[in-house]
């Protein structure tokens, strides 16, 4: 048995949890370890090759609010990027955009090489080594040992993952990277229950060998807010995407091959997620539709592979041939890669604590689709919350816990741990119930004191974060001063298709009109020239649905009261009278931190909390 450096932090995996995590230690001042299956797989876009999306690009601008490295990446290899629900409200209002795999992989590969503190190594992680209970190490395949105190699993959906196309089947991971296929027996022996999910994706295929011209177009947008707050130059859109649909030819050559998936066949025992199901299961499940969209996106700029989003399948290969032939557009073209379904291990996420340590070990975290979670955004936001703890853990401070009203990443992770999934978990806006507060254009004013304290943001960072507070600020007083050009004012009015004004005006009274937008203001008058859209875009939110914050702000203080209200650790539920016997096994098994939790526990009821608010005032009264 070989042994080697001590290490204060130890990552297994290097998908973006595994990035995240590593960084954030790294830049916390922790000599960290960053063990990967292979070099070729950091920050590997394993599936669609675009980031963000409804509620995904919330937890990637916070994120970057708290000094991660998502963002920055995103926004250098964006070759299009849109805003998605631009005609519905902010709360729903996402960014999406399509990287280049390529270059977003040599990109956070190369941020971890310059990371001081950070020391990255290509070797599978066979075991996790305790002494007396608690994390002293992390043993290799070849037999070395890597002491450490803590330990972060970001394995994403290579443990003992396998790829499965129609009656094949390899032991494998995604892209045909290796698996891991020794860990997961340690996880298991350290107590924690195993489930077994599964995901897909669809095939791609080589763009000069479709006919585009008969697609139809799907631009990028300029004027939209980036992912980082530090962006200074907004990327450029330099590709196109293109929309078609599956139609009833295509439905019926899938129809008459659903004994062939191995999804109806048995053959794959692994829950899928439900808000990304495969094209098969989209047919037997919406039998009523008569097409399906389907969106042609570019992998990077420096190939011809083109992803075929919305046609995800583990179908035999002549069977896919039949179907992506059967599409308009796609008739005559090439495919480079066969679609597939992958099978993979993951943790029952109730056995966490909210700062994603183990309920069992403790210096053990984990952290992204490793806990059942989809998507590369859910996995990035735990990977830099595990990061952030285990950091703060062996500093010996308080560790973080963002609240529900606090950050998306909040919403993410009391999910998982309150109410656990039973299938890979995906974020969702309908999710957060205080969305309007959680939005993407002032996570930085949410979240980035938070970065600074634990010092995760640089001081170049925080200076511009600073400015920005005076910016607003600014904004807000320029708001106050009346409008003295009535020819200008006449005019706006008229072009917006609100009524003229019989008295004075300020910039306030009209930016809260409901016709009259910031970018209205700003085209007639020339006093917010200097300031940044997307400062314009919070404060314009911030004034057109201030009744609507108002409401949310008195919700939220009466959720910081439950939240205030701790729980011991040791408290035995069985013992409460009052509380039914399913409340008592669920709060036995879960022991949440604070009454808000215990709220949030599905199968436990109003008149459980009820039982137990008055138990708990009983209780700190005796003390």
């Amino acid at each position: 048995m070989l042994y080697n450096k001590k290490y204060d932090v130890i990552v297994i995996g290097s998908g973006h949890a595994g990035c995240e995590a590593c960084l954030a230690s790294a830049r916390m001042g922790l000599k960290t370890l960053l063990l990967t299956l292979n070099l070729d797989s950091v920050a590997f876009l394993a599936c669609n090759p675009s980031i963000g999306g409804t509620a995904k690009s919330q937890l990637v601008c916070e994120i970057d609010a708290l000094g991660g490295e998502m963002g920055v990446n995103t926004d250098k290899a964006t070759i299009q990027r849109r805003m998605l629900n631009s005609s519905k409200g902010p709360a729903v209002q996402s960014i999406r955009v399509q990287a280049d795999k390529i270059t977003y992989h040599s990109y956070m590969k190369e941020a971890l090489e310059k990371q001081e503190n950070l020391y990255i190594k290509q070797a599978e992680a066979a075991e996790i080594l305790t002494k007396k209970g608690i994390i002293c190490g992390v043993k290799t395949v070849q037999g070395e040992v890597y002491e450490c105190s803590v330990t972060i699993v970001c394995t994403g959906v290579y443990l003992n993952s396998k790829i499965i196309i129609g009656d094949f089947i390899k032991n494998a991971g995604p892209n045909g990277f290796e698996s891991a296929t020794r860990l997961t027996k340690s996880i298991s022996k350290l107590g924690h229950e195993i489930f077994r999910f599964k995901t897909g994706t669809p095939v791609r295929i080589h763009g000069d060998t479709v006919d585009f011209s008969v697609l139809e177009k799907q631009p990028g947008e300029d004027d939209i807010q980036t992912f980082s707050f530090i962006t200074k130059k907004a990327p450029k859109n330099i590709a196109m995407c293109y929309l078609t649909h599956t139609n009833e030819i295509t439905h019926n050559i899938i129809r008459e091959n659903l004994d062939r998936s191995p999804l109806y066949g048995g053959i794959i025992q692994g829950c899928g997620p439900r808000y990304c199901p495969s094209i098969e299961t989209k047919i037997v499940r919406f039998s009523d539709k008569n097409s399906h969209q389907l969106f042609l996106e570019p992998e990077a700029m420096s190939t011809k592979e083109i992803y075929v989003q919305g046609l995800s399948t583990s179908l035999p290969i002549d069977v896919q041939e039949q179907m992506v032939h059967s599409v308009k557009g796609l008739e005559k073209c090439h495919i480079m890669r066969d679609a597939y379904a992958i099978e993979y291990d993951c943790i029952n996420s109730l056995q966490l604590f909210p700062t994603l340590e183990s309920k069992k070990v403790p210096g053990l975290f984990f952290a992204g689709q490793v806990n059942g979670t989809s998507g590369y955004e859910e996995a990035g936001a735990q990977g830099l919350m595990a990061g952030i703890n285990a950091s703060l853990k062996l500093q010996g401070k308080d560790q973080i816990v963002l609240a529900r009203n606090q950050a998306y990443i909040g919403v993410l992770i009391d999910d998982l741990v309150t109410k656990g999934t039973n299938e890979p978990y995906r974020m969702m806006t309908s999710r957060a119930e205080y969305r309007l507060i959680l939005r993407q254009d002032n996570a930085d004013l949410r979240l980035t004191e938070i970065g600074n304290r634990i010092g995760l943001v640089n001081r170049d960072r925080y200076k511009l974060f600073k400015n920005r507070e005076k910016e607003i600020q600014t904004t807000f007083e320029l708001l106050d001063e009346k409008i003295t050009d009535k020819k200008a004012l006449s005019l706006l009015l008229k072009e917006c298709g609100e009524t003229e004004l019989k008295t004075g005006a300020t910039f306030r009274d009209l930016i809260k009109r409901s016709q009259v937008r910031f970018k209205d203001i700003v085209k007639h008058f020339g006093v917010f020239d200097n300031i940044s859209n997307i400062s314009l875009i919070f404060v314009e939110t911030e004034i057109k649905y201030e009744g609507y914050l108002r409401r949310q702000d008195a919700q939220i203080a009466q959720l910081e009261k439950q939240e205030k209200m701790e729980l011991p650790s040791d408290l035995d539920y069985c013992c409460i009278k009052g509380l039914r016997r399913e409340s008592q096994q669920k709060l036995n098994d879960i022991k949440p931190l604070n009454i808000g939790q215990a709220s949030r526990i599905s199968g436990v009821s109003p008149a459980d909390i009820s039982v137990l608010v008055v138990y708990m005032k009983a209780f700190y009264s005796r003390r």
